[in-house]
């Protein structure tokens, strides 16, 4: 696994003693992980997870189409119990349907960096074009 999270201690000023800290991920965190997953898909022989950022049907459909074989969605249960799994999975079967997928291992690596229609939309070239969509608000 790339990024994984690593849970670290804080102090406690007052007791002056260590205490743990857990702080779920956020769906920001999943960018950073699409981004990787998508570059190494089919560039190394090896299965790649995404844990880390995913918390609905939507991400996980991300996640696989960016090339990962599976998912971790430690977070999004935390916050909403394991009756949730009903939820992402009901998201996953409508967005197949309507999509006409039959399967993950179809969408496998449909949006990594090899499969896409403009593979610089990666690399850092597309910076400006990153910064320049994006809307100020009045």
């Amino acid at each position: 696994m790339l990024f994984n999270r690593f849970y670290q201690p804080d102090f406690d000023l007052e007791a002056l003693e260590i205490a743990p800290s857990l702080k779920l991920s956020t769906q920001y965190e999943l960018l950073l992980r699409l981004h990787w997953v998508a570059i190494l898909w089919g560039r190394v022989k090896a299965d790649l997870a995404i844990t880390g950022g995913v918390h609905t049907g939507q991400d996980v459909l991300k996640s696989m189409m960016a090339g990962a074989q599976v998912v971790e969605i430690a977070s999004a249960l935390l916050k909403n119990g394991i009756g949730y799994l009903k939820t992402i999975e009901s998201e996953l079967a409508a967005w197949m349907e309507a999509h006409e997928y039959e399967s993950i291992r179809q969408m496998q690596g449909s949006m990594s960096q090899r499969s896409v229609a403009d593979p610089n939309s990666f690399l850092r070239a597309n910076y400006l074009k990153v910064i320049s969509s994006y809307a100020l608000k009045s």
